[in-house]
């Protein structure tokens, strides 16, 4: 517990992975994937790879956390001695847990709780958990690490590639996404979230060769200027995000990569088997 006795909090779309949720003392709310057999916690009970092996045939459906089970985990951080809460969940613009959470937070009268809405998703989420914890442990205040938050919420960004888009259509998470003109000519675009959260398009790419080309370009030139955090993250393409680790190393300068990750299996079931992308924070 740092000196402040504030406990961060992420859901399990921000991709942390628990290594570093021990190390860091960050705690986790599961989001839940549900199966006709029964309904698991993700990064709990259930390999993301079983959600890939059960496609097509199965597509299992996602949900937020209860308002209850936010109260619960509100509860056990409060028992475990901590005093305030800085809650960090994936962008309200793909997801109710945001606002599941912003509304427990509303009904709790002994914690302080402050809940950000990052506006992204996966990594580019779970990064500002880790830059929050840091922070903390280095003597920063509740209320200065709430500022750092919001001052900097656009200095991290998330860009991916996918073999497909069939899963964000069918999970409805399509959003600014290209997808007609895409598939007809089987260009797969190189997708990121807007400043309102929403996925858009940064690029249309052919091949996967290509497309870790024209990703890290991009990526480059969001870090230019800058010493940058970066995680690598993927669905079912360890190989894949093996070689873009090497040209990260080869290309990136001013760089420290925290970690590689296979996606959680809530992430996994909205985009399919093939993902590559990358997370940065500028300037951490």
């Amino acid at each position: 517990m740092n000196e402040q006795k504030v406990a961060v909090l992420i859901d399990s779309g921000c991709d942390v992975p628990k290594d570093f949720r021990q190390k860091y003392d960050i705690w986790m709310l599961p989001l839940r994937v549900m199966y006709p057999e029964k309904d698991y916690d993700d990064e709990v009970n259930i390999d993301p790879l079983m959600v890939y092996r059960r496609f097509p045939d199965e597509y299992p459906s996602t949900s937020t956390p209860s308002l209850a089970e936010v109260q619960d985990i509100f509860d056990e951080i409060r028992d475990a001695g901590y005093e305030k809460i800085i809650a960090i969940a994936i962008s309200s613009g793909l997801s109710g847990t945001f606002n599941t959470i912003r509304l427990a937070a509303s009904q709790q009268d002994e914690l302080e709780i402050y809940v950000f809405d990052t506006k992204n998703i996966s990594v580019a989420s779970g990064i500002w958990a880790i830059w929050a914890s840091v922070k903390l442990n280095e003597g920063w205040s509740f209320e200065q690490v709430i500022d750092g938050l919001n001052r900097k919420i656009y200095d991290s960004k998330v860009m991916f590639y996918m073999d497909t888009l069939k899963y964000l259509k069918k999970g409805g998470r399509i959003g600014n996404v290209t997808s007609i003109v895409g598939e007809v000519l089987n260009l797969k675009p190189i997708i990121s979230c807007d400043k309102e959260g929403i996925y858009y398009t940064v690029g249309l790419i052919r091949g996967a060769k290509q497309g870790k080309k024209k990703l890290l370009n991009e990526m480059l030139k969001f870090c230019e200027g800058h010493h940058c955090w970066l995680i690598i993250g993927h669905g079912d393409a360890a190989e894949e995000a093996s070689r873009m680790l090497e040209m990260v190393n080869a290309q990136v300068k001013s760089r420290e990569v925290l970690f590689v990750k296979q996606i959680a299996a809530t992430l996994a079931i909205n985009t399919g088997p093939g993902l590559v992308g990358i997370a940065a924070l500028l300037d951490p």
